[in-house]
């Protein structure tokens, strides 16, 4: 009865928080996370040892989940953490330590340290876990990839996983290659394009109904979906999902500059603009210019650390014609391909975990245009749609 009456004074508080300035009609229609819908999963977890997967953005009305639980006595015992880390403030690709979280005194299991996947200690005396992390719609982006792990350690190990759904701000379009499962990777573990419209909750009920999990595993899954939302929304982010991701403009133009992480060429990280730029030392035709520094946090390494690089700026591009045209863009990376004087060492061996493909290496090589490249991406792409459907909780985008 307790719970229920701190419950009822919490959920009024967070109404009061998220009306406050707005009208109630606005409120009806706003985009609500599955996290904040305490009132739907709130019996789900009552009185069972609840693990969190869960990072920065993991928030409710400014409250971070982790918190709001406690604040309603649900017994969490443990944290898991992916890319980033639990506070967001690892760079990418840092290893990071599992550590007792100071404000919480809880633990913190690391997944991307030493191992990507729980193991029989770490579930020990776990009853569900909840996820809760907000992805931005790239193959590549990791999130994913830790979902995959965290639900075949709940088959292996007989734990419930409930997903706290959240809008995925690229959600409103498909394209890309579609991975060849012979260049599966952290970054790439499903045979999907790079731009998969899904959300993080669509995208596990395609992991479990595809038996993509080891040995064909199924997860006893629950996802709480967004209200308000469909795949034509337009969803701008509450906090950054990630370091490099610092605004509205870099989410939707990481699927297309994503690529240059398989290349010679930088693509941002070490500015104030990271994934809003791209170039190096020896880009020819370029008159944009930006050096590479060491930032804490966000780039401690980046490629041509303090060298002067000859770019393209694409900080002046509209947001609203990215979003109308509904696809990656091609020609940044062909115009880089064209324009570097050192050809043989543009790509490195990541460009093909990236892609998920050989064949967009072959093809940028051999001269091929955007539109011949785009065209061999079809009959993969329109399959991949079709099985799509099946998983979607949302109404499709037009």
């Amino acid at each position: 009865m307790i719970n229920h009456i701190k419950y009822l004074f919490f959920s009024i508080v967070l109404l009061a928080a998220s009306c406050r300035g707005q009208s109630v009609e606005n409120e009806a229609i706003r985009i609500k996370t599955g996290a904040e819908q305490t009132e739907n999963y709130i019996s789900l977890i009552s009185n069972k040892n609840v693990a969190v997967m869960a990072n920065h953005t993991t928030i409710i009305n400014g409250s971070h989940l982790v918190d709001s639980l406690l604040n309603l006595d649900v017994n969490i015992v443990k944290i898991f953490s992916p890319e980033h880390g639990f506070r967001g403030d690892a760079e990418a690709g840092e290893i990071i330590k599992s550590y007792i979280d100071k404000k919480t005194g809880l633990p913190v299991i690391s997944l991307y340290g030493n191992s990507k996947k729980p193991n029989l200690n770490d579930f020990k005396d776990i009853d569900i876990l909840i996820f809760d992390l907000q992805d931005v719609g790239a193959r590549f982006y990791t999130y994913i990839s830790n979902m995959h792990y965290v639900m075949e350690a709940c088959a292996e190990m007989n734990v419930e996983m409930l997903i706290l759904d959240r809008p995925n701000p690229n959600g409103f379009y498909v394209d890309g290659p579609v991975l060849d499962t012979s260049y599966k990777s952290f970054v790439g573990m499903h045979p999907v394009p790079i731009v998969h419209g899904m959300t993080i909750g669509e995208f596990a009920q395609m992991i479990n109904g595809e038996n993509w999990l080891k040995d064909s595993l199924e997860c006893t899954l629950t996802v709480i979906p967004c209200a308000n939302y469909t795949h034509d929304s337009l969803y701008t982010l509450p906090l950054n999902p990630s370091p490099n991701l610092q605004n509205m403009l870099s989410i939707y133009l990481y699927p297309s500059l994503g690529f240059f992480e398989g290349t010679y060429l930088s693509e941002g990280r070490g500015t104030e603009f990271p994934f809003q730029v791209f170039g190096g030392p020896d880009l020819q035709n370029a008159d944009f210019t930006f050096t590479p520094k060491s930032i804490d946090g966000v780039s401690k390494y980046p490629k041509h650390k303090d060298q002067i690089c000859f770019g393209v700026d694409l900080r002046g591009v509209n947001a609203d014609e990215l979003i109308n045209k509904r696809e990656i863009n091609l020609e940044w990376i062909l115009f880089a391909y064209s324009n570097i004087k050192d050809k043989e060492h543009f790509f490195n061996s990541f460009f093909y975990n990236i892609c998920g493909t050989d064949q967009l290496k072959k093809q940028i090589i051999e001269g091929k245009s955007a539109e011949e490249i785009r065209k061999s991406w079809q009959p993969e792409l329109e399959n991949f749609k079709e099985i799509r459907k099946e998983y979607l909780i949302y109404k499709d985008f037009e």
